[in-house]
């Protein structure tokens, strides 16, 4: 091999990686907790979502972690909320709680969907999320809620941007990256 040449990582195995933590909680939360959160209305999600990009933000910015909780955890909670917000555009807004083989089902379906889409997306962009600070993905992820948050003042109207499938999409695909870029950090 030629010391020029890099050895690309298996990104869809990485991913596998990080989603079998956040799949793992998930189903956990949903054993002891039902599906609660099916009450929750969409925006009530967003902000969930929100609440955990801008606290990365704070602890980035001050240096200080007062409350002790890892940052990892509060990204596998942006998957799985953002995940929960894709289920729940798919369902009746009636807050009916589901069994627990169909919440993972559809946590399964909305995940596998927004891999492709990474996959696809990443072949495109050639990886650049490698070459990325953490810092900046939180940023984007903060946008990317911003733009959800004006999407879903607007009563979900857009007149050229994608709707807020994509947003949630993207909040989950970016919170994997700063999941794996952790990880290659801790090494």
């Amino acid at each position: 091999m030629d010391k020029n040449e890099t050895i690309q990582p298996d990104t869809r195995q990485e991913m596998e990686r990080e989603i079998a933590v956040c799949r793992t909680l998930f189903e956990k939360k949903t054993r002891d907790y039902g599906t609660s959160w099916r009450i929750l209305r969409l925006p009530s999600l967003t902000d969930q979502i929100f609440i955990k990009a801008n606290r990365i933000r704070s602890i980035q910015e001050s240096g200080e972690n007062r409350v002790g909780d890892d940052v990892r955890g509060e990204f596998v909670a942006m998957v799985n909320y953002a995940t929960m917000a894709l289920i729940q555009q798919e369902l009746p807004p009636d807050g009916t709680e589901l069994p627990l083989e169909e919440a993972v089902r559809l946590y399964d379906k909305h995940i596998g969907r927004t891999i492709d889409l990474m996959l696809d997306k990443n072949h495109d962009y050639g990886e650049a999320w490698r070459q990325m600070r953490v810092s900046s993905m939180v940023d984007l992820i903060l946008m990317k809620l911003r733009r959800i948050k004006q999407i879903e003042d607007n009563d979900g109207r857009t007149l050229v941007s994608e709707g807020v499938e994509g947003g949630y999409m993207d909040i989950i695909n970016y919170s994997l990256f700063c999941l794996v870029r952790l990880r290659e950090n801790e090494k």
